[in-house]
């Protein structure tokens, strides 16, 4: 086992060329297939269709689209020619697709029509009043000097903007000679994607990760649950964020393992997915495996094919990874734990690890990688038991936030580690156990309350489907323990019955002083729990029962 010096291009020609027949990706629902060879040659003749509309070895490829099938072809397209592709959160409205196409200077955008409740087209159209009157390619605008094309991932076709089918025609024009010309300057030390954090603590930095980063991260997560050719993994994560692009996308091209991707997701369409692939390996945060085993159609489907996979993006209840080993087959449901700034796996639970280290830690460190427990305070290295900040360091350490190196030295420390900003301990046999967020932990009355254990002792409480706890502010004691439970359909909850539970077996500090039932947590494009945003929505609900607590 060692460190891959291949760029995401070379390992996309080497399977074309070693398994060229073998499917690559797949689109279940749409019975729509590429083998290695074919999806080679689509992401050339892409490349050519960028270099002919100006972009170039460091241009930046802004993707805006949900799980499209040509989401991957600009990504690599994009690699193979030196360009930088950043993703773009299919979540974003107005202000903050203003504020990344600001930022980022992307020269070419690439979008679809939209999703949920805004149209991609319509923000595009607002952010840029000259776009349907200026010529193709020639795009001026002042706020955004870099911006020069606008392409629509599709058939359809909009004034100033040029399309997938016209990309493709231009592209036939730019000859192999000056393809090959910018795929030799590619190096694996270059920046091949950016991606803006999800801004679950701030606002969204730009996150740059080179082929080496991905690559790597994607290779180690792979082997970790032993992919080979033979594996399908059914990807319905979002591609623009690192558990889609990295921990799916890399780990499958770097096992020339197929990619079974769903467009956006839907527990139907997963569930039909794997009964008709035979995939092995499933993706997923907590919330989709949720809705995938509760689903009523859920006994019509054979999931029996499965054997691992990773639950991750947000902290995963014990008793959940016990219920998708039993109800999903997945007997080796493994974690990762990270953030995009470590490309993003820090440390991954393998399928050899022990049923219940899989199911109560995040497993141990990447292979050549150093990740170490650290006091916020001492920066010392703290001893085994001992909880204290996870830090990394290693190939898998971002290059940096673009253009922002005061960020950058904020995060990542003078001996190079890089700062999760998340709690956490080792234990005496190596395994990380994440406890909270520096920032989440709740001090009441001066007692430093972590999230986390709370959460993990009312999940085993009958009716609850999911929970968060969270800080509400209080005049007396700074803060109080907030508990938002999504219960069950048919849970008859009621706040005294949770506080009931937990009396006489958590610290009486511990007990929630506020129980509120909610229909969803506010979450990232990415499937993270926005933690900050829960303290409003609880200082609104108490407010609309009467209840001043501030």
């Amino acid at each position: 086992m060692q460190l891959s010096d291949r760029t995401i291009g070379q390992w996309l020609e080497y399977w074309a060329e070693t398994s060229p027949e073998k499917e690559y990706m797949v689109y279940s629902d749409r019975d729509l297939r590429f083998s290695w060879k074919q999806f080679n040659t689509r992401v050339d003749n892409m490349a050519k269709g960028l270099i002919s509309i100006g972009v170039t070895t460091g241009t930046h490829i802004g993707i805006w689209a949900t799980n499209v099938p040509d989401w991957l072809t600009f990504l690599y397209a994009s690699a193979k020619i030196g360009a930088v592709a950043v993703t773009v959160n299919t979540n974003y409205k107005q202000h903050e697709l203003e504020y990344l196409m600001s930022d980022s200077d992307i020269h070419t955008l690439c979008i679809t029509e939209g999703v949920f409740d805004g149209s991609y087209v319509d923000m595009v159209n607002a952010m840029l009043p000259e776009l349907k009157t200026s010529q193709r390619g020639y795009l001026k605008n002042e706020r955004f000097p870099y911006l020069k094309n606008v392409v629509f991932i599709g058939q359809e076709k909009f004034r100033g903007m040029y399309n997938t089918a016209e990309l493709l025609l231009l592209g036939t024009s730019v000859s192999n000679d000056k393809l090959n010309e910018l795929k030799a300057k590619v190096d694996c030390h270059d920046v091949a994607n950016m991606q803006y954090t999800s801004g679950t603590t701030g606002f969204p930095k730009g996150v740059m990760l080179s082929h080496h980063n991905i690559v790597n991260n994607g290779y180690f997560t792979g082997e970790g649950m032993h992919f080979t050719q033979d594996d399908k993994l059914c990807c319905c994560v979002p591609l623009f964020h690192c558990f889609g692009v990295v921990l799916a996308t890399m780990a499958c091209l770097t096992h020339g393992t197929t990619q079974v991707v769903v467009e956006k997701f839907d527990p139907l369409v997963v569930l039909a997915s794997i009964h008709k692939e035979r995939c092995t390996a499933l993706y997923g945060v907590p919330t989709m495996f949720i809705a995938e085993m509760d689903h009523p159609m859920f006994p019509m489907f054979d999931v029996s094919s499965l054997r691992t996979g990773i639950m991750a993006g947000s902290l995963c209840p014990i008793e959940l990874m016990r219920k998708v080993t039993d109800k999903l087959h997945i007997t080796h449901i493994t974690s990762v734990y990270g953030l995009t700034e470590s490309s993003p796996g820090m440390t991954h639970s393998v399928i050899e690890d022990p049923f219940e280290a899989r199911c109560t830690t995040v497993g141990k460190e990447y292979p050549f990688s150093d990740v170490k427990v650290l006091n916020p305070d001492t920066g010392e290295e703290c001893p085994p038991g001992v909880q204290g900040e996870l830090c990394c360091k290693g190939y898998l350490v971002m290059k940096g936030y673009y253009k922002n190196p005061q960020a950058t030295t904020e995060v990542i420390d003078k001996n190079g580690y890089l700062h999760s900003g998340d709690l956490g301990i080792q234990d005496e046999n190596g395994y990380y156990r994440v406890t909270g967020r520096i920032k989440d932990m709740i001090i009441r009355g001066g007692e430093n309350i972590y999230p986390r254990e709370i959460e993990e002792f009312l999940y085993h409480l009958p009716g609850v489907k999911d929970i968060q706890v969270a800080g509400i502010p209080s005049a007396k004691y700074g803060e109080e323990v907030g508990a938002f439970i999504i219960p069950y359909d048919d849970a008859l909850l009621t706040p005294e019955e949770v506080q009931e539970f937990c009396r006489g077996k958590i610290a009486r500090h511990k007990i929630p002083k506020y129980v509120l039932f909610v229909k969803e947590f506010p979450l990232t494009g990415s499937g993270k729990i926005q933690k900050f945003k829960l303290k409003d929505i609880g200082l609104k609900l108490l407010k609309n029962k009467g209840i001043e607590v501030v």
